[in-house]
């Protein structure tokens, strides 16, 4: 029996819609649009792609965004500059600066920024403040991944509390923040990383498991407990014919589009988890767009949230 795939995209067009009565609702109030600045530093071909649909997106549900340009020869001093003046913007109520940076800027570099960032302003929800207030189950701002996961969860009808949950990851961006959601939520949750012993045992403990790691198809039948939920969070560029071949038989549909496009985008879950889980998001369209949609509704939120404050 396959899994049921969870439409990450019928959910985020649900969100985009609820936001955008949020932004017109704003700017009556205030006179002005919902103001979102995005900061690209060099020319990222995947990093152009996604700024791209991200101002495309918040056009669409009424919130003003802005895009400022830094070239990759620009140092670290130059960006902290630019976030400072965003952050002193009237316009502004969000300030996103797109990862990765540079590695020319220094491995610092994006720790440095997020702090630099008005926790006012900051709608990734990388702050040390907000991270914080999300330790204490209390945050406005919340990162906007995992923030996009619990919406899948909770649209899709899974129930999390009282359920254990897996996160394989521990990144700031994703795993730790992932992890304190569904804690919050009153899931018991254990986070595995490279030095877990016997992950793939661990995982097939978890009612709900959360891969966000970065491996293409690392997460196998083996790691999944029979009818489990299983969100995959990971976007890894393959260009490995035999390994593609190895996964998708002949005729299937994405094995064309590899064959099309020289590479696929793959999760971190294995084809093969379809027939174990009773619930999967697919890559594409699975978490990805949630990312876009929390950033706008993080967005609209920091705006009212400052517009009371003033």
């Amino acid at each position: 029996m396959s899994a049921r795939l969870l439409d990450g995209v019928a959910i985020a067009q649900a969100i985009r819609g609820e936001v955008r009565p949020d932004a017109d609702a704003f700017t009556r109030e205030a006179g002005r649009q919902p103001g979102l600045a995005l900061v690209l530093v060099g020319n990222d071909p995947a990093s152009e792609l996604y700024v791209g649909s991200k101002l495309k997106s918040a056009g669409e549900s009424g919130i003003r965004a802005d895009l400022e340009r830094l070239p990759a020869t620009a140092n670290v001093d130059e960006l902290l500059a630019l976030v400072d003046r965003l952050n002193r913007s009237v316009i502004y109520d969000g300030i996103l600066v797109q990862s990765p940076l540079p590695k020319a800027m220094g491995h610092d570099a994006e720790r440095r920024v997020f702090d630099a960032i008005d926790p006012t302003k900051d709608v990734d929800g990388l702050h040390p403040s907000n991270v914080g207030l999300l330790v204490q189950g209390r945050a406005s701002l919340a990162a906007c991944t995992p923030s996009g996961v619990i919406e899948i969860l909770d649209r899709s009808g899974i129930e999390i509390a009282g359920k254990r949950a897996v996160v394989i990851g521990r990144s700031d961006i994703v795993g730790k923040p992932m992890a304190l959601l569904l804690l919050n939520r009153h899931a018991t949750v254990t986070v595995c990383h490279s030095r877990t012993v016997d992950l793939p045992g661990v995982c097939r403990e978890a009612d709900i498991l959360v891969a966000a790691l970065g491996r293409a198809a690392f997460v196998t039948p083996d790691f999944v407990k029979p009818g489990a939920a299983v969100i995959d969070v990971g976007t890894t560029r393959v260009e490995d014919r035999t390994f593609i071949e190895q996964l998708y038989p002949a005729g299937s549909k994405r094995l064309a589009a590899f064959e099309k496009r020289g590479a696929l985008v793959m999760g971190d879950v294995h084809p093969a988890v379809e027939q174990v889980a009773g619930a999967l998001t697919p890559v594409p369209g699975g978490v990805g767009p949630l990312t876009i949609a929390m950033l706008l509704k993080n967005t609209v939120r920091a705006a009212h949230d400052r517009l009371r404050k003033a």
